[in-house]
């Protein structure tokens, strides 16, 4: 089996879980170049049997998709992927999975970095660390 790793251009998607499984019955390739022709795309894709989509960066149309015979499943970051024609992919008996979705540590962490620009954390944080602050 042959699993592909799309769009990965910070090198982290084999770093960020433990693939050790996974290669035990197939071989895993992760692209860190972003591939935006389709001939080159299908050229890409066609030797893999699984496709992973780290983000909305790589359309996989209808055209597309009908150009992969060996493709059986896609596997997103998140519960959709805007750029998966779902309906062809099924139609093509391919299977497309995602991951779940919490949107809290988001808001969370958009409220803490608001308030870290807010009250200058950062800068006081640094101060307390380097010994130059005094209350």
């Amino acid at each position: 089996m042959k699993i592909g790793i799309l769009d990965d251009y910070q090198n982290v998607a084999l770093a960020m879980a433990n693939w050790s499984n996974v290669m035990q019955h197939a071989t895993v390739t992760a692209f860190n170049d972003h591939v935006s022709g389709e001939v080159a795309l299908v050229e890409r894709l066609l030797p893999f049997d699984v496709v992973c989509v780290m983000r909305e960066r790589t359309a996989l149309t209808r055209r597309v998709l009908s150009k992969l015979p060996q493709l059986k499943l896609i596997a997103s970051t998140g519960p959709r992927n805007a750029a998966i024609d779902e309906d062809a992919a099924a139609t093509l008996g391919i299977a497309v999975v995602g991951t779940r979705y919490l949107s809290s540590p988001t808001i969370e962490l958009t409220w803490a970095l608001t308030l870290a620009v807010a009250h200058n954390i950062v800068v006081e944080a640094n101060a307390v660390r380097s010994g130059s602050w005094h209350p």
